[in-house]
């Protein structure tokens, strides 16, 4: 199963960005090799639509589950239409976060946001 997690930096010791949309990286992680790869958001520089841009790059990635500290609504439905489950990262640790997503340690993310729109989700 691949997983998407919206990272800081291309390093393997990032942090989680808070923002989904605008975050500069997303971490692909598999489950079953083990292997992480680095993302590069593109839609980080959009104007607007950057959630749903992102989104979309995911659900092209084959991502099933997403791992982050929030989400707007138009990202949400991007992901969610495309059955991709999303989770709430529980702190700022890529490492924490992968262990207790696979520990089944992670709660649904239920509270999807309005969205930034043109604020760059900071």
């Amino acid at each position: 199963m691949k997983i998407a997690i919206p990272v800081n930096e291309n390093d393997v010791k990032t942090t989680v960005c808070p923002s989904f949309g605008r975050t500069p990286y997303f971490l692909i992680y598999n489950t079953e090799t083990r292997e992480s790869s680095f993302l590069n958001n593109s839609a980080a520089a959009s104007q607007g639509g950057a959630g749903i841009l992102a989104a979309q790059t995911l659900v092209d990635q084959q991502v099933e589950s997403v791992l982050t500290p929030r989400c707007g609504k138009n990202a949400a439905d991007v992901l969610q239409a495309a059955q991709v489950k999303l989770y709430r990262t529980m702190n700022d640790s890529i490492e924490d976060n992968l262990t207790a997503f696979q520990a089944k340690a992670l709660s649904p993310l239920a509270e999807i946001h309005p969205g930034f729109h043109n604020h760059g989700g900071k």
